[in-house]
């Protein structure tokens, strides 16, 4: 069987390794738009946190698997269309992710000065179309518009020290910026409360114990939640407690941490969750061109736990930033009219990664599930799919009798519309350049952020 995924994170690497590993004659090719590999391992997965990035390892050994072969610089649906890999291949998975971000839909949205996270996230890790961004970072207040690990992400960024950040492989511009940046507080906003918080306990542990910035909760937020959290599930429970603890602890109160909440109390930079807001409109300033503000409705909520909603009181409140991001969720976006896509929930009709109505194209990661968890949750949901393509070649589903052409065909393909792929050994000429300037620089490497200069680096 020939067998191509497009899209080379962490969706189409565990689709590949899992198939490569349960079926001893099958050959996979993965597909990707940019020349280098990894998806948001690469470009999602915060700069001060490498240990996450270590799947990459496992990666590299099944793209070196002689049954697997990568081809960089390839837009599927317009330098190749899904019907022709249809072709070319017995069977497609389409794993492509989540490459758009939700929209706020409110007033003054595209102001100066707001960006969405996911374009912020992109610039500081190197992602080619956010390289321009150069947000502006010239004010003290930046508001940050959700509760997940993405917002916490962007958070810790923004209040790092320096010399953290430097050891990292934060892209040099985004670290130069980060040099002059006057952000001293950042506010993380959410329409719910405490107990809807989507970040788990590491993420706000790591920017509790952030060396130089101050947490800032309000123990208004946090009162008779202690009762309310008695049967909720230990993650959740573990969490509360975390942020009830931070909200009600008071200098002194520990002789232990008598000198880290001292040194914290004249910390220069601080943060604070903010809940049961929802943002309205963000404010212009007099020449109406960037952002001053966000009006937010205050909500209170109906129902409980994970299901509560957030319904507005009619009290608006008013809050002062001059920098707004919204990380309210990334989204997934059509890729070949051929692909049936569901435009209300923004994920590929799937039953168990198989695609509706089309036999032999299947899907995995988020652009089957929707954007959410983390790069075990994408682990799992790959291996569900690839384990439905296996399944589908035992009994026949997939007519295997017919042969394929697979690379063969769509090399043709590409040639003829001017299109040369990336080859995986590319990539690694690639990432030699960029750890060996990393090095010069102590970091583990310096990435490259324009394709151009990927491509020249191989002699294009």
């Amino acid at each position: 069987p020939r067998l191509c995924v497009v899209g080379s994170g962490p969706a189409g690497f565990y689709t590949a390794q899992h198939i490569l590993k349960h079926h001893g004659g099958a050959r996979v090719d993965i597909y990707e738009k940019l020349p280098v590999p990894f998806g948001l391992v690469r470009f999602g997965v915060a700069p001060d946190h490498p240990e996450v990035k270590n799947v990459i390892n496992a990666f590299t050994q099944t793209a070196r698997s002689e049954r697997c072969a990568y081809y960089g610089n390839v837009t599927v649906g317009k330098d190749v269309t899904v019907a022709e890999l249809r072709q070319a291949y017995h069977a497609v998975v389409l794993s492509y992710g989540a490459e758009d971000n939700r929209v706020l839909g409110i007033p003054g949205e595209d102001l100066s000065g707001v960006y969405s996270a996911r374009a912020f996230v992109g610039w500081y890790n190197g992602l080619p179309e956010n390289r321009d961004l150069k947000p502006d970072l010239s004010c003290e207040t930046a508001l940050i518009l959700g509760h997940g690990n993405v917002a916490l992400d962007v958070a810790r960024i923004l209040l790092s020290p320096l010399h953290l950040l430097r050891k990292t492989d934060i892209t040099d511009s985004s670290l130069a910026a980060l040099a002059c940046s006057k952000v001293k507080r950042v506010w993380l906003v959410g329409r719910r409360g405490p107990l809807q918080v989507a970040f788990t306990i590491k993420e706000l542990r790591e920017m509790i114990n952030l060396p130089g910035a101050r947490p800032v909760l309000n123990p208004a937020d946090f009162t008779g939640l202690e009762n309310a959290i008695k049967d909720a599930p230990r993650p959740r429970k573990r969490l509360t407690e975390l942020m009830i603890k931070t909200a009600l602890e008071k200098p002194g109160e520990k002789t232990m941490e008598v000198q880290a909440v001292a040194a914290q109390a004249a910390a220069p930079r601080e943060w604070g969750l903010k809940f049961q807001r929802s943002p309205q409109e963000v404010l212009p300033t007099t020449d109406g061109r960037r952002a001053r503000g966000v009006r937010m409705a205050l909500t209170r909520l109906e129902g409980s736990g994970d299901s509560a909603k957030a319904v507005p009181t009619g009290d608006v409140e008013e809050l002062e930033c001059g920098l707004v991001l919204s990380s309210i969720g990334y989204r997934s976006r059509p890729l070949d009219p051929a692909v049936p896509f569901d435009t209300q929930r923004g994920v590929i009709p799937n039953s168990s990664g198989r695609v509706e109505g089309v036999p032999g194209l299947y899907c995995s990661g988020w652009v089957k599930r929707g954007p959410t968890g983390v790069i075990i949750t994408t682990m799992n949901d790959s291996f569900d799919t690839a384990q439905s393509v296996l399944e589908d070649l035992r009994v026949g589903v997939l007519d295997v009798s017919a042969s394929r052409e697979g690379f063969g065909a769509v090399e043709s393909i590409l040639g003829s519309r001017g299109v040369r792929p990336v080859s995986f050994s590319d990539w690694e000429k690639i990432d030699a350049a960029e750890v060996a300037r990393g090095k010069a620089a102590g970091k583990p490497r310096e990435k490259i952020v324009d394709p151009q200069e990927m491509l020249q680096l191989i002699g294009r």
